[in-house]
C-alpha cells in the first residue's frame, strides 16, 4: 500500500459558494491530519516491532550460549568427579598392582575424557609454563637446552579447551654455568 501525502489529497467542489469550500477545506484539513496520525503511529508499531525482533534474536544468541556454558560445566564437573579415580588407577598401573579388568576399566575411562576432549599436561623435556605447570622443585641438569624443562611429572595436568582444571605438579630443570 502506498503512503498518500496529506499534500496530494484534493477535493473538488461543484459548488461555487464560499460555505461549501470552507467546509471542504476542513474536511481535507481533518483528513491530512488524521493521515499524519496514522502515520505516526503506524511507524511506532514499526518500531515496536523491530525493537522486539532484535529482543528474541539477542535472547536466542544468549540462550545458545547459556546452553554451551552449561554443557561445558557438565563435562567439567564429570572430569573432574572421575580424575581422583583415574589418578588411582594410573598410580597402581604404574606399580603394576591393577589386574585386568581394572586396566580395561581405566582404558573406558581414558577413552571417555579423549571424547570429552581432556587433554593430560606435562610430559617430561618440554619447556615448564607456569600457567599449565606447577613446580614443586628443581632439578640440576648437565645442558643449558635442558634449562627450565620439566625433568619429571609427580601429578597430571588437564586441561578442557582453554580451561586448565589441573595444572601438572613437576620439577623443573635449572642449568647452572660450571664457568
Amino acid at each position: 500500500m502506498k503512503d498518500v501525502e496529506p499534500d496530494d489529497i484534493e477535493i473538488e467542489s461543484d459548488s461555487e459558494e464560499g460555505s461549501t469550500s470552507r467546509e471542504a477545506e476542513t474536511k481535507i484539513h481533518k483528513l491530512k491530519e488524521e493521515i499524519e496520525s496514522l502515520r505516526k503511529e503506524k511507524q511506532e508499531y514499526l518500531d515496536g516491532w523491530q525493537r522486539s525482533k532484535a529482543d528474541y534474536v539477542n535472547l536466542l544468541k544468549r540462550s545458545e550460549v547459556d546452553n554451551k556454558v552449561e554443557r561445558l560445566r557438565g563435562r567439567i564437573e564429570t572430569i573432574e568427579s572421575l580424575l581422583p579415580a583415574y589418578d588411582a588407577l594410573e598410580r597402581a598401573k604404574e606399580h603394576g598392582e591393577v589386574p585386568a579388568g581394572f586396566q580395561a576399566i581405566a582404558k573406558q575411562i581414558e577413552s571417555t575424557f579423549k571424547t570429552l576432549g581432556l587433554e593430560e599436561l606435562g610430559r617430561v623435556g618440554e619447556r615448564f609454563d607456569p600457567a599449565l605447570h606447577e613446580a614443586l622443585g628443581q632439578d640440576r641438569v648437565d645442558e643449558e637446552k635442558l634449562d627450565d624443562t620439566l625433568t619429571v611429572i609427580l601429578e597430571k595436568g588437564y586441561r578442557l579447551g582453554d580451561i586448565v582444571l589441573r595444572p601438572a605438579k613437576v620439577r623443573v630443570g635449572h642449568f647452572i654455568n660450571p664457568a
